[in-house]
């Protein structure tokens, strides 16, 4: 990103947070879980390509998290939050790897790793998930890797053949989608 931010990318930034919450949206009764199967976040290498996406899809969360959370503030606060440290670091892996496929799959790590860490504490400290006495280690350990697992299951097993799908197939609008 050089200089001021055209119309052409305030308007690829609003698209992309319109489509994060409305996806988010359809799929409500799965995003808000203990195991985290938010379908939207299949979206999150939009960032390996172009930084703009980092806004897009932080912004998405955020208002997808204020509308439809059953924890508004605390899923605005902590949710946008890992969702920022997520997308931050697939850019900063799409330039150390260079955009390549392998660095994609390293990428997809980052994801899952914070939203494990970050939702699932969330999830047990609010009381959203019960702990109980003496149990308090072995619940926020079995959340973490109940939130981890749903995003593994939505950025790596949908969104890294879907990404390399579209990589293959539509290489002209994502060369386009740069600029």
């Amino acid at each position: 990103m050089e200089g001021k931010i055209t119309t052409k990318q305030i308007v690829q930034i609003a698209l992309i947070a319109a489509i994060y919450a409305v996806l988010t949206a359809i799929f409500m009764s799965v995003s808000f879980t203990a195991l985290q199967l938010r379908v939207s976040e299949v979206m999150v290498f939009l960032a390996y390509f172009n930084p703009l996406a980092i806004i897009g899809l932080t912004l998405g969360c955020f208002i997808a998290n204020l509308l439809m959370s059953p924890a508004p503030l605390l899923d605005c606060i902590f949710g946008t939050l890992a969702t920022l440290l997520s997308v931050g670091a697939i850019n900063l892996t799409a330039k150390v790897f260079k955009g390549s496929k392998l660095g994609m799959i390293v990428a997809s790590i980052w994801p899952v790793l914070f939203n494990a860490v970050i939702i699932g504490a969330m999830l047990c400290f609010a009381g959203i998930v019960p702990m109980e006495e003496g149990s308090t280690v072995a619940t926020l350990i079995a959340t973490m890797g109940s939130v981890g697992l749903g995003e593994a299951v939505v950025v790596m097993a949908m969104g890294i053949p879907l990404t390399l799908l579209l990589m293959t197939r539509y290489r002209s609008v994502i060369t386009n989608y740069l600029r």
